[in-house]
């Protein structure tokens, strides 16, 4: 068992934001608790039992809540299984086991809600397992859209050095780093984003993160993906190189719909209607 969180009243508090937002589950929506070999694991599913399934899993620091600002627009046409990941902040197992033990981790969930496939929708680090997943069990993944996804492009380190010195700085340094992280992002800001925003910093004043590298997928790698595929890059996210990630992405996959988003960072805005479009032509 890794401690996840800074202290226990720290991580009551999150929790406590984290029940609040799913109070306002902007759509008609079912609480689940997961058995796995992992350790019980908490969902959010909405959208209409005969759409094509999808689980969705959110980013270092993310929970089901993440989804808020966007599940309308999914749930409108997918069944969405809106997953927290152990070791994450939410409501499942805090344990946090190796990156490679998520693929049967991922195995349980998906037989646990009785889906012998399903389409996968992952940001960031949920990009990395869902890719990951995808090429250890192509046969469980009928379609694949990632969201700036960690494990293609290179890791910037730079970022987390600032990162590092803002947090000495408090709640200032938390949204100066938070503010780094979403340079790019732009339109309305509205009330689900903002919500989403604030229980990221209060996530990270409490939370700690995982720290080692995260694995690159080799192109030769990539492209063994057998299913469609759909991936959002924001060419100005400071986390990740995600434009030499669109180039490997498309030397790997020619026929994937890969997609660089020149003013957008690593919160990439205006993805969801197509990636609902195309996970919804996905069926089992």
């Amino acid at each position: 068992m890794t401690a996840i969180y800074r202290s226990a009243a720290g991580a009551a508090a999150v929790r406590e934001r984290y029940d609040t937002l799913l109070d306002h589950w902007p759509v008609p929506a079912e609480r689940c608790s997961l058995t796995t070999r992992l350790g019980d694991t908490f969902a959010v599913v909405s959208g209409p039992a005969d759409a094509p399934p999808v689980i969705a899993l959110q980013g270092s620091g993310g929970t089901a809540a993440h989804w808020l600002p966007d599940i309308p627009t999914l749930a409108g046409c997918l069944r969405v299984h809106a997953v927290d990941a152990p070791g994450e902040p939410g409501r499942t197992v805090e344990a946090r086991p190796p990156l490679a033990a998520y693929a049967e981790w991922l195995d349980d969930v998906l037989d646990e809600f009785g889906l012998p496939r399903a389409a996968f929708l992952g940001t960031s680090l949920g990009g990395w397992w869902t890719l990951d997943y995808a090429l250890r069990r192509p046969e469980r993944v009928t379609a694949l859209a990632v969201i700036n996804p960690a494990g293609i492009g290179r890791r910037r380190i730079a970022p987390i050095v600032k990162f590092a010195g803002y947090r000495l700085f408090g709640a200032w340094g938390r949204r100066r780093s938070l503010a780094m992280v979403a340079r790019g992002a732009h339109g309305p800001v509205d009330a689900a984003r903002r919500a989403v925003g604030e229980f990221a910093l209060l996530t990270f004043e409490h939370f700690r993160p995982r720290v080692e590298p995260i694995p690159v997928f080799p192109v030769a790698r990539l492209g063994e993906l057998a299913m469609p595929v759909q991936a959002h890059f924001g060419a100005r996210d400071v986390l990740l190189d995600q434009r030499d990630a669109a180039a490997k992405l498309r030397a790997a996959l020619p026929g994937a719909d890969v997609r660089l988003a020149e003013d957008a960072g690593h919160f990439l805005p205006g993805w969801v209607g197509a990636a609902a479009d195309f996970l919804a032509g996905a069926r089992s």
